[in-house]
């Protein structure tokens, strides 16, 4: 590729031709501040927080969309480019709810921290008319307050052209252009999927999810209560960082210690519900091959991806496994088997999640979640949720000494820690189906081509005499590109897997916030996802149907997959929803 020779702030830089100043800036190891700025999903230069000055040009330039050329000079931290960016964020400020002592974000939100540097003081602000507080709270899994939007348009267009919905988006004109649903409907009322990756985009505290750490602090203190906590494989591989350890550290250990000082009764793994659903989902899909089931079969974990297929895909949910996701199944569980084995009353157990996820706070109100007469979930928490938990509880996190989850419930294998990125069920599918339909042992479990953080991938693999042809697709713009090729008979696939976020629940809408430079520069989902691929190779069990919990499950409780009370209990049903976002 040609390079192009230019100066910045007098350093000789050489950067790829059609480079912008940002970005060859930041191979001279210079960071210039962003706000708007996600690398090729928002790049419009609106917030003017990233000016520069050039030689030659009649004034300051955005840099995230200014190209080089040869020779051209730039400056980045003149006194008139420092000036001009302070004076951005003072007007910023001049229109921003700014209770920053009791908002969420306070300590990490991109707003505050660039204030910080630039030096903007109390007295800096430019008095006059503000965007009233307007908070919308319609949708069950997070609250939107404008008084704290910037109009930095990360959210809709993370909606729009990463996850191929636009829900959401700039309303209205001037200064009365406020982010909002069409026909200002509250975004509870729209076909939202509650992914939540407008949260994770967003750089103030103007979108968030809704927590619910009250109400499981008190049930933790109700001394009549059993109260029982899951995580979720990707949890681990992103708590960490709420503690400032580096993206890519495995955080299992402490988590599980936190957990029980924060006062749970039992400390379980959802990596052994994720062992369970393989072995429903495997015979689901070769039951479904063998007597001419619908195919391809979909995978049904990611409830963002279940509602998106509700809404946008109504005529494909026959292709949805029936099975529950992996959260939904463990809590069926634990209120049917593990209350049993543990004498107590299911209405004496409080369930309580921990997922990357906030689709999971829509997922656990859904109808067919309520397997043995009360709720499968009392409670889903993100991530975010028990970091602010445990620093609320005063625990010393690093400090912690690496404990393991409690059994039974605990035990599973490497095929289950995969589930949080994409490609990790179908691997772990996979590594079940062809043992089950060869009755051989895999001289290999790793199925490497479906892994990878690309949007969409395909394999085909010649088992026991027929050819088995596998997609898999993370982010919701990827799965309806799938689909339509699936519908229009341009693709054809046996089983499919689809994951609501990019890169799968690594990438989760409930994982630690990282700012834009971090995001445009870091393959966060890749660092996350080697966290559990490492976790999987460590096992010394690595397929799910070999799970000794699993197996004492089966024999004693269950029967077999598929059976009736299977069934009953870890199965669920979908509906066909209406679009409503025009």
């Amino acid at each position: 590729m040609e390079n192009v020779t230019i100066k910045i702030n007098g350093i000789e830089v050489s950067a790829p031709k059609g480079s912008t100043i940002l970005e060859a800036a930041r191979l001279a190891h210079i960071e210039i501040p962003t706000l708007c700025f996600l690398k090729e999903i928002n790049e419009i230069g609106a917030c003017r927080v990233c000016v520069v000055e050039v030689k030659g040009a009649k004034s300051l330039v955005a840099s995230c969309v200014y190209p080089i050329n040869e020779g051209m000079e730039v400056w980045t931290n003149t006194p008139k480019v420092l000036e001009s960016r302070k004076k951005t964020v003072q007007l910023l400020l001049s229109n921003h709810n700014r209770s920053c002592l009791s908002c969420v974000r306070s300590g990490h939100c991109e707003l505050q921290e660039l204030a910080h540097n630039l030096g903007v003081e109390d007295e800096g602000y430019y008095d006059g008319a503000k965007t009233p507080s307007c908070i919308d709270d319609s949708a069950v899994h997070m609250i939107r307050d404008n008084s704290k939007c910037i109009l930095c348009r990360r959210c809709s267009a993370v909606c729009e052209q990463v996850q191929g919905i636009g829900v959401i988006g700039p309303n209205m004109r001037g200064f009365a252009t406020h982010i909002g649903s069409a026909f200002e409907m509250g975004l509870g009322e729209t076909s939202c999927v509650s992914c939540g990756q407008c949260i994770a985009v967003c750089p103030t505290g103007a979108l968030t999810e809704k927590t619910c750490i009250n109400e499981v602090f008190a049930a933790l203190a109700d001394p009549k209560k059993h109260v029982v906590v899951q995580t979720a494989p990707a949890v681990r591989a992103a708590l960490g960082e709420e503690f400032g350890l580096p993206i890519g550290t495995n955080a299992e250990g402490k988590m599980a210690a936190a957990l029980r000082r924060l006062g749970f009764d039992k400390v379980f793994d959802t990596d052994f519900s994720a062992d369970l659903t393989i072995m429903e989902e495997a015979h689901e899909f070769l039951d479904r091959v063998q007597n001419g089931g619908v195919l391809p079969l979909i995978t049904s974990c990611s409830p963002g991806w279940v509602k998106y297929c509700e809404h946008y895909f109504p005529d494909m949910t026959e292709n949805l496994s029936s099975c529950k996701s992996p959260q939904q199944m463990f809590g069926a569980v634990l209120k049917s088997y593990y209350a049993e084995k543990a004498g107590i009353d299911p209405k004496d157990i409080v369930s309580v999640s921990v997922m990357p996820c906030t689709a999971k706070k829509f997922e656990i109100g859904r109808d067919g979640q309520a397997a043995n007469g009360v709720p499968d979930l009392d409670y889903t928490m993100t991530t975010r949720e028990l970091a602010r938990m445990i620093k609320k509880a005063g625990i010393r996190f690093l400090d912690l000494p690496d404990e393991k989850f409690d059994d039974p419930l605990g035990i599973s294998t490497g095929a289950g820690v995969i589930f949080g990125a994409t490609g990790g069920v179908m691997e772990a599918a996979l590594r079940t189906a062809v043992e089950t339909l060869t009755g051989e042992e895999l001289p290999s479990v790793d199925f490497t081509e479906v892994r990878g953080t690309q949007g969409i991938k395909e394999a085909t693999y010649h088992v026991a005499g027929m050819d088995v042809k596998v997609a898999v697709a993370s982010g919701l713009g990827n799965a309806r590109d799938l689909l339509n090729k699936v519908k229009s008979g341009e693709a054809d696939y046996h089983f499919i897997e689809i994951m609501g976020c990019p890169g799968g629940c690594v990438n989760g809408g409930g994982q630690p916030q990282q700012p834009g430079p971090v995001r445009n520069t870091t393959d966060i989902r890749a660092l996350r996802a080697k966290v559990l691929y490492d976790s999987d190779k460590g096992n010394p069990i690595r397929k799910s149907h070999e799970n000794p919990a699993i197996k004492e499950l089966y024999d004693t409780y269950l029967g077999k997959p598929g059976s009736p009370l299977a069934h009953h209990l870890l199965h669920t049903t979908y509906v066909k929803r209406e679009i409503n976002q025009h």
